[in-house]
């Protein structure tokens, strides 16, 4: 039986490259059976070559369509990176109904039984209803995430009372109102959660192990409406692309003892400020650790690069004087493409300094490496919480009076993940979470999950037990 499945990711490498890797699973599980088609909504000005040379990389099964750019001018400089992608979609959304409808009459194929959008894509389910193709999300995002997603008309309420308690969704540990993620006057999730609703089904990211509270409450929720299968971790195997940055700092990792490295990078959108990257540096070189550093040109934007890519200015120059030379062979700072999943499961790696991406959390779990938890923006907060609160298996940096997280506070907490007995302990913690994601990846559910997305639409459904197999065997 031969299927098509669309899927329509947000803009940003954070939302791709799961979608990619889900695309993989797909094939990987019936083979040749799956047809997909990556429907990819752009901006103007905003970098497609990274995009494009990750679905060049696709198996031949995978195509993909660049709909037009839209034009994003008429926002205020300061626009939220939610309010940004949200508009590019719902612009995008007559571009979108084109390509449906394009290959619906495609005589080479059978037409889309399913569209997969992750959390951003939802207005497109109107469009997916008008050609009788079945909308799921794919949850980029926590379980944990998820819940207070479906609990935002009830966040909205308690913070207009100006509480300023922790608030505990259902399942999850307590969130302070600081760590939601920032609002904006011109992006409304609430509108967005009512639509989450009208989903066939969610696959969330993530598996039973890593977050029984939040699956369980969904799973008990009457709030929570679609089916809800988890299908994680579904993360990148190896790299895609392979530079002489990949073997150079490979080789430098094969020279120094196991678990003695520290891994710092902020992912693909993440920036910090002139100040912030010199308390950093200054911070790892007193630490005394070795580390490799994927450093970004600064900017007083936490989230600069996500949709824009500077080339013309070189990250080096912005590094203390003398911070080279003084770290010696001790460190090994890069400013170009890192092979990020490489360097987690590489033997010699002993922590992580991450911004708190999901996609980079569960690659750092798949490979047992505890982290220091430095949230920049969206909701990398909420995920900081979760692995110092929830999992105890990352350190989080205190930001200091002057709005910098200084050079001691990083040193202690890269001192302590390396060298501290609580690290090993983390280290202990995350051995075993590694093994729960090894077990859920062994499971032959996700077969069933597919093909219940990609189901035809002559075909009959699925029975309702196998709407239940999912990634970790049944449902929550």
């Amino acid at each position: 039986m031969e299927v098509h499945i669309a899927i329509l990711p947000s803009p940003g490498m954070g939302h791709l490259i799961p979608l990619t890797e889900l695309a993989r699973q797909l094939l990987r599980h019936l083979h040749r059976r799956v047809f997909i088609t990556f429907i990819i909504p752009t901006a103007t000005g905003a970098p497609i070559k990274p995009q494009n040379d990750i679905l060049n990389a696709m198996p031949e099964n995978v195509t993909s369509v660049f709909l037009p750019p839209v034009d994003l001018n008429d926002l205020p400089p300061d626009s939220s990176i939610e309010a940004r992608i949200s508009l590019t979609l719902t612009r995008s959304l007559p571009a979108l109904r084109q390509t449906l409808a394009e290959l619906t009459h495609d005589s080479t194929r059978k037409p889309p039984s399913a569209l997969v959008v992750d959390i951003f894509g939802p207005p497109s389910f109107e469009i997916a209803k008008e050609f009788h193709i079945s909308p799921y999300i794919f949850s980029t995002v926590s379980a944990m995430m998820l819940v207070s997603i479906f609990h935002v008309p009830l966040l909205d309420q308690m913070l207009a009372g100006h509480s300023n308690e922790p608030v505990t969704f259902p399942g999850c540990v307590p969130v302070h109102p600081t760590d939601f993620p920032a609002r904006s006057h011109d992006y409304d999730p609430v509108e967005r959660c009512k639509m989450f609703n009208l989903a066939k089904g969610i696959l969330v990211n993530s598996f039973v192990e890593l977050e029984p509270g939040p699956f369980k409450a969904m799973e008990e929720g009457e709030w929570c409406k679609p089916d809800i299968y988890p299908v994680g971790p579904v993360t990148r195997i190896g790299p895609q692309q392979q530079t002489a940055d990949q073997f150079e700092c490979l080789k430098w990792l094969d020279k120094h003892p196991t678990g003695s490295v520290l891994f710092v990078s902020f992912g693909s959108g993440g920036t910090l400020s002139q100040n912030q990257l010199d308390e950093l540096a200054l911070g790892l070189e007193k630490s005394g650790q070795r580390f490799i550093w994927a450093v970004k040109s600064p900017s007083e934007k936490v989230n600069a690069s996500y949709f824009s890519a500077k080339t013309d200015l070189d990250p080096f120059s912005f590094l203390p004087d003398g911070f080279l030379k003084r770290v010696g062979d001790r460190g090994l700072v890069l400013s170009s493409w890192v092979p990020q999943v490489e360097i987690l499961g590489h033997s010699s790696t002993g922590g992580f300094l991450t911004h708190c991406g999901w996609n980079s959390i569960l690659e750092s779990i798949m490979n047992g490496v505890p982290m220091i938890a430095w949230p920049l923006y969206a909701e990398q907060r909420m995920n900081a919480v979760s692995l110092t609160d929830g999992l105890c298996v990352a350190y989080r940096v205190k930001v200091g009076e002057n709005g910098l997280v200084g050079r001691d506070e990083i040193e202690k907490c890269v001192r302590s993940l390396i060298e501290g007995e609580d690290g090993g302990k983390m280290r202990t913690k995350m051995a075993e979470l590694k093994e729960g994601g090894a077990m859920a990846l062994s499971q032959d559910g996700i077969d069933e999950t597919i093909m219940m997305i990609g189901m035809p639409r002559h075909e009959p459904e699925p029975s309702s037990r196998s709407l239940a197999l999912v990634h970790t065997g049944t449902r929550t």
